[in-house]
C-alpha cells in the first residue's frame, strides 16, 4: 500500500490529532467539540498526513507567521508544527517527503523563510534548518537577591505603578503590548487572537486541567501599559510552617527597562514566595543584573528554540539591517535546490541590497549555517572554527560577524 503524504480531510481529522498526540506520547483525550474547536483554528490545505489502512502514522502542519528582523522589519515564515512519525512507520522517508512538499509550496506562496521550534536537535539541520535562537530560564533563590521586601514595587521614583487584573484585561492591552515588543525584538513571532484566548484560558480543553494564573500589569507614570506577566504559585510550606512557596512566570512582556525592573522585583516581593522560576526568556536577559546579588538567579535551562530554514536569500537579506556598512560575497549550498547560488550582500545600518553575482566568495556556506547567522545570534568566526563555514577571502568571517551581529540576542517568546 502506498505510504504518500497528502492534505487531510475534515473527515480524517479526529484521527490525525490522534496520531499527534501518539507521536509526542501524550494520551488523546480531545472531546467532539475540542476538535471542531481545533479544526476551526486549522487550515487543512497545509495539514499533510499519511495513512495507513485508514490510521493515520505521520503528520505535519504548517500556518502563516510573521518573524520580526533585525531592525525591526517583518518578513513572512511558514510556521512547521506537529511533526509525528508513528515508532511503527520510522525510517520510511515519510518526514522528508513531508517536508519537502511544504518547503516547495511556502516558496511557491512566497515566503520567506521557514520556522519551527525543534522537539529533538538533530531531525531538521539536514532539510537546512539551523537555530537562529536560543533560550535561557532562571531560578530565583529570592531570600539571597539582597532586594529590600520594606521598599515599595515599583520604587517612588520611577513613578509607574502595577496592578493585577484579569484574563479580559490582558486580551484587551495584550496584542498592541506585543506588537510594540515586535517591533523592537528581532526574533519575535506574531501572536493570533487563538493565542491571547488560550493564554487566558478561553477555549482551553478540559483535560488540560487549566488553573488560572495571576496577572500583573506595569502602567508607565502617564499610564501607558509597558509590562505584562502572567505567574503561577504553588501552597509550600515547611515542617517549621515557614513559607517554601514557588512563583513559576508563565510568560513576562515588557518594552522598556522600567517596566522590566518593576515586574521582576515585583514577583520577587511578594509575601512567602521564596522561589522564582522565570520561564523561558532572552539568553541576555537583564533579569540577573536587575537584581543586587545577580548570583541568586541560576540558570537551570539553556537551550536551542526558533530554528529557521532560508526560502528565499535575497528576501531574507534585504529585509534587516546591519550592524556596519560592507560588502559580503556569500556562496550558499542548498542540497534541494531551493536556494542555492553565490549573492553579493551590499550592506549599511540603513538596510541592503542583495543580487546573485558571479565574483569569488567570500564565505561559503550551507543554508543551515545562513539560518544561524540571519538574525546575528551566531558567529561566523566560530562557525570557520567547527569547520561548518569555509572562508574564501582570510578575514571574510571577521568582517561577517561585523555586519550581522545586533546590539542584543534574538529572542523568540513563544512555542508553537
Amino acid at each position: 500500500m502506498s505510504l504518500d503524504p497528502r492534505s487531510v480531510t475534515v473527515s480524517e481529522y479526529p484521527e490525525w490529532l490522534r496520531a499527534v498526540s501518539t507521536g509526542f506520547l501524550m494520551p488523546f483525550k480531545e472531546s467532539e467539540e475540542e476538535i471542531a474547536v481545533r479544526l476551526a483554528h486549522t487550515d487543512l490545505a497545509r495539514t499533510q498526513g499519511v495513512f495507513d489502512g485508514g490510521r493515520c502514522v505521520a503528520t505535519f502542519r504548517s500556518f502563516a507567521q510573521d518573524l520580526t528582523v533585525v531592525g525591526g522589519a517583518t518578513v513572512r515564515a511558514d510556521a512547521i508544527s506537529a511533526v509525528t512519525v508513528t515508532p511503527t512507520h520510522r525510517r520510511r522517508g515519510l518526514l522528508s517527503r513531508m517536508m519537502a512538499a511544504d518547503l516547495a509550496a511556502a516558496k511557491e506562496r512566497g515566503d520567506v523563510v521557514a520556522s519551527l521550534i525543534a522537539a529533538e536537535y538533530p531531525i531538521y539541520g539536514r532539510y537546512g534548518f539551523g537555530p537562529a535562537t536560543w533560550t535561557t530560564e532562571w531560578e530565583i533563590d529570592v531570600p539571597r537577591t539582597g532586594l529590600d521586601p520594606r521598599r515599595p514595587v515599583p520604587s517612588q521614583e520611577d513613578g509607574g505603578r502595577i496592578d493585577l487584573v484579569d484574563g479580559a484585561e490582558v486580551r484587551k492591552t495584550g496584542p498592541e503590548l506585543h506588537e510594540r515588543l515586535a517591533a523592537r525584538q528581532h526574533g519575535v513571532i506574531s501572536r493570533d487572537a487563538r493565542w491571547w484566548e488560550r493564554s487566558t484560558g478561553v477555549g482551553v480543553p478540559e483535560h488540560e486541567n487549566w488553573t488560572e494564573p495571576f496577572y500583573a500589569v506595569y502602567r508607565s507614570a502617564d499610564g501607558q501599559v509597558d509590562g505584562l506577566m502572567a505567574y503561577r504559585a504553588d501552597t509550600n510550606w515547611g515542617d517549621a510552617k515557614q513559607p517554601l512557596n514557588k512563583a513559576t512566570v508563565t510568560w513576562m512582556t515588557a518594552v522598556t527597562p522600567a517596566a522590566e525592573r518593576a515586574l521582576w522585583q515585583f514577583v520577587c516581593s511578594i509575601d512567602w514566595i521564596t522561589t522564582v522560576r522565570t520561564g523561558y526568556r532572552a539568553t541576555d536577559d537583564l533579569l540577573p543584573l536587575l537584581l543586587p546579588d545577580p548570583r541568586a538567579a541560576r540558570i537551570v535551562t539553556r537551550a536551542d528554540w526558533l530554528w529557521l530554514r532560508v526560502l528565499d536569500v535575497t528576501r531574507a537579506l534585504e529585509a534587516r539591517t546591519y550592524g556596519a556598512a560592507g560588502s559580503l560575497v556569500l556562496d550558499v549550498r542548498d542540497g534541494t535546490g531551493l536556494t542555492a547560488g553565490r549573492f553579493l550582500l551590499e550592506a549599511s545600518p540603513a538596510g541592503a541590497s542583495c543580487a546573485p553575482t558571479t565574483r569569488s566568495a567570500d564565505l561559503v556556506l550551507d543554508v543551515r549555517e545562513l539560518a544561524s547567522l540571519y538574525l546575528g545570534d551566531e558567529s561566523a568566526v566560530r562557525l570557520v572554527a567547527l569547520g561548518s563555514v569555509e572562508e574564501g577571502r582570510p578575514g571574510a568571517a571577521a568582517s561577517a560577524d561585523a555586519l550581522f551581529r545586533a546590539g542584543r540576542r534574538a529572542w523568540c517568546p513563544d512555542i508553537f
